[in-house]
């Protein structure tokens, strides 16, 4: 069977619990173009902040491509203050329009940071699945030190906004977990955890809410325990929904004033998962649900090879930081055989922009993602 390409621009199939606020983000955005000149900016963020306000003033509903006001960034919008606006623009104009037009500059946009490579689940759709990469002398199984994160985010600071805590682990795993947290608090507009909530007890979440995220992640795909033990392997669903309603509880008690956005995210792999079913069971224990596409994680080195020739968005869009510091363009590559450099040699803005990453944006801009493994059974555009 032909699997469809992957947007990852907007990879959500469902989202609920937004607010269409678009007349008044409008109103915000206008009056920043009037006022942009009184900002403290180069002339690089205010090129980037002026195209991204005439996109927005100009913004037709129908529009699905370019810069617009998705329904997630209308949330994002209402919970920033207007001192705020221009670094929000900044970030996600490049999020969104840079790789579709494939524009480069000195930093990724978004920056994904793997505190740890262990998980404590065998999700049936992941690469948690695959023994070569768990497989302890293989030396893929690790935990950032706080030496390592904190140089990561010294380097970040002030020049990228969307930074996230996840990648092929659960990061509540790592031993510095919390410290992390504390380290990372208020330096991003666009921080975000993805955790499966296994480890959410009432010190995780003391620590993820005072670092006042943008976004919480809670990975479960379903309202009930038969259909969510079958796909969360190793995971047991009413141990999750205590944690994530005993966050609830936390951030409602202690946090009223938090902006943190959370959202129930789930792979939709199952017939018998339902967005409305979802929604009417997280309801009032988070803010949002969505579903987001399958793509087979579980195995990309041994996916058929599928003729697409599109690049890659992601090689514009982000890149992923894993454990020991390798710096990767994905993470459907798992086992980094495409691997541009490693932070504790290089800075990440110089890998970023190095001959291993300029080689394959190239090779993806030239139609040959084809002679690349694992791009050439990879779905994502």
């Amino acid at each position: 069977m032909k699997r469809p390409a992957y947007i990852k621009d907007y990879s959500f199939i469902g989202i609920s619990g937004v607010e269409d606020d678009t007349n008044d983000a409008l109103k915000r955005i206008h009056n920043l173009s009037n006022q942009l000149i009184q900002q403290d900016l180069n002339d690089h963020e205010k090129s980037v902040i002026q195209q991204a306000c005439r996109d927005l003033t100009s913004y037709k509903p129908t529009k699905k491509n370019g810069f617009w006001l998705r329904p997630h960034v209308l949330e994002e919008l209402r919970r920033i203050t207007d001192d705020e606006l221009p670094r929000y623009l900044f970030y996600r104009y490049r999020y969104d329009v840079y790789p579709e037009e494939r524009l480069l500059d000195a930093f990724p946009p978004c920056v994904q940071i793997e505190p740890t490579s262990v998980c404590n689940y065998r999700c049936i759709f992941c690469y948690q699945t695959d023994q070569a990469f768990t497989h302890k002398p293989n030396g893929h199984m690790g935990h950032m030190s706080f030496e390592t994160f904190k140089r990561i985010i010294d380097e970040v600071e002030g020049k990228v906004e969307a930074v996230t805590l996840a990648s092929r682990g659960e990061p509540l795993l790592c031993k510095s977990f919390v410290q992390m947290m504390d380290y990372v608090s208020d330096k991003f507009l666009g921080l975000k955890i993805n955790t499966n909530a296994w480890h959410l007890n009432e010190k995780n979440a003391h620590a993820i809410l005072s670092a006042n995220p943008n976004t919480v992640v809670f990975s479960v795909d379903a309202a009930d325990a038969k259909l969510y033990e079958k796909m969360r392997v190793n995971g047991q669903f009413d141990r999750v929904y205590e944690n994530i309603r005993r966050f609830s509880e936390i951030r409602a008690r202690h946090y009223s004033d938090s902006r943190t956005i959370t959202r129930i995210s789930g792979v939709r792999f199952d017939e018998d998962q339902s967005q409305e079913k979802m929604e009417a069971f997280w309801d009032g224990l988070v803010d949002q649900v969505a579903f987001v596409t399958y793509n087979p994680w579980e195995n990309s080195y041994e996916t058929p090879a599928n003729k697409l020739s599109h690049p890659c968005s992601d090689l514009w869009r982000r890149t992923f930081i894993w454990w020991d510091g390798l710096v990767n363009p994905c993470d459907v590559d798992y086992r980094s055989t495409l691997a541009a450099g490693n932070i504790n040699e290089n800075s990440l803005s110089e890998i970023w922009q190095n001959n291993a990453y300029t080689n394959l944006r190239q090779a993806h801009n030239n139609g040959e993602r084809q002679s690349l493994t694992p791009c050439k059974g990879c779905v994502f555009q």
